[in-house]
């Protein structure tokens, strides 16, 4: 079968993560995606510290961003390179960028330059804070959009400061609100014919994942408290520690006696079946002052037994429930696996290289993971191909830097 998005080609001026997300998002599910590169240095992502870039190889962070893609390195701030690029946009769908605010337009690559290339080129935007609005000018990474979106102030413990949640919804949030986005407007320009922009801006990728913790701010009248990992007043459900006692020995449920049948499954997993008929332990209403009263017992049983052991019993008996999953344990996890979700490659540089895949499952057009691109590995086949470029004209274009 053929890809889901095959014929559809992205001239993709990302880097870092929010933007190269999305593009890979549009790569797994079958665009040709023109990695637009500067010739030197490439995606500063490439070589980002703590992740493998520090020793000649592109990190890990790079390629864990950039499969399915093809990498062409031009000089976009050479007039020569410029013209290049606006004959991949003349046959292209989607040109995308999160560069840093007005950077675009300082290139001379706004969308009132592409349009009038293009009438058909989708423009998608990803900035910190949008292109317009007081806090247009300023700058973002990950955390700075979370902070500003609110999810610092939901997460932690009640009298713990404002903390950083650990999954990058600021950066690959925004970039998968804006592969919506880019769908939307290719399906709209069947109809009209035309392309648009498409803009996501961090801060808003955040409040809308923020949006069902906002529902207890009363319309932003007051600053609801955070929860921490366990709930009050709500026994049954929260984070419990599990043998043998390490830092990511726990397990999380939610079990508590406002549904009555997953409360029941949970007291028979824990052999406290006599709770069942018990009228102090029927009214949902009267259980909240005991609820260190019934975590504590619940905790007596899962130090019992290991995260996967207590995920396992409880799964099986109705309960939702995980183990704290750690990053050794997702690699290695059987369910991840068979689900394509822990995939390999054979990449250059890293040889087998192991990563999560696509978490779009299509029946038709399945994801096979690709590996990233070198640095301008794809530049002699792209330019070749879209523009016709013999080996002379290639050589030339090296010689002055424009490639």
């Amino acid at each position: 079968m053929g890809k889901a998005l095959e014929g559809i080609r992205v001239v993709d001026l990302t880097q870092f993560e929010a933007g190269t997300s999305c593009t890979q998002t549009l790569a797994w599910l079958g665009a040709d995606v023109i990695k637009v590169e500067e010739p030197t240095r490439g995606d500063p992502g490439r070589s980002a510290l703590g992740s493998g870039g520090a020793n000649g190889k592109d990190s890990e962070y790079f390629l864990n961003l950039n499969s399915n893609k093809r990498s062409v390195t031009l000089n976009l701030k050479s007039e020569t390179g410029k013209q290049i690029f606006f004959d991949l946009v003349r046959q292209g769908d989607i040109v995308a960028e999160n560069l840093a605010p007005g950077a675009l337009e300082r290139l001379g690559l706004g969308y009132d330059v592409l349009s009038e290339i293009n009438p058909r080129i989708i423009l998608a935007r990803i900035k910190g804070f949008g292109t317009y609005g007081p806090y247009s000018n300023y700058k973002s990474f990950d955390p700075v959009a979370q902070a500003a979106g609110g999810a610092f102030t939901t997460t932690g413990d009640p009298d713990g400061i404002p903390m950083k949640p650990g999954p990058n919804i600021g950066d690959t949030g925004t970039g998968m609100h804006t592969a919506i986005g880019i769908l939307a407007a290719l399906w709209q320009r069947q109809t009209t014919g035309k392309g648009q922009v498409v803009e996501v801006s961090m801060q808003d990728a955040v409040v809308n994942f923020t949006r069902v913790a906002m529902c207890r701010s009363d319309q932003g009248r007051i600053v609801p408290p955070r929860r921490g990992s366990r709930w009050p007043g709500r026994p049954g459900s929260g984070t419990f520690q599990c043998a043998p006692g390490g830092p990511d020995d726990y397990v999380y449920l939610i079990a508590g006696p406002m549904r009555m049948n997953m409360w029941h499954g949970l007291l028979k997993c824990i052999g406290r079946e006599d709770l069942i008929e018990d009228p102090e332990y029927q009214d949902p209403s009267k259980l909240a002052d005991k609820t260190d009263e019934i975590n504590d017992m619940i905790e007596d049983w899962t130090r019992g037994r290991t995260k996967t052991e207590a995920m396992r019993i409880l799964g099986d008996a109705g309960v939702p429930c995980s183990a704290t999953f750690n990053a050794v344990d997702i690699y290695a996890d059987e369910h991840l696996i068979e689900r394509e979700m822990i995939v390999e490659y054979d990449h250059p540089e890293w040889g087998t290289f192991k990563m999560p895949g696509c978490p779009i499952k299509l029946s038709d057009s399945p994801v096979q993971v690709e590996s990233p691109p070198l640095l301008g590995e794809h530049t002699s086949e792209v330019l070749s191909e879209f523009l016709d470029y013999d080996e002379e004209r290639l050589a030339k274009l090296k010689a002055e830097g424009v490639i």
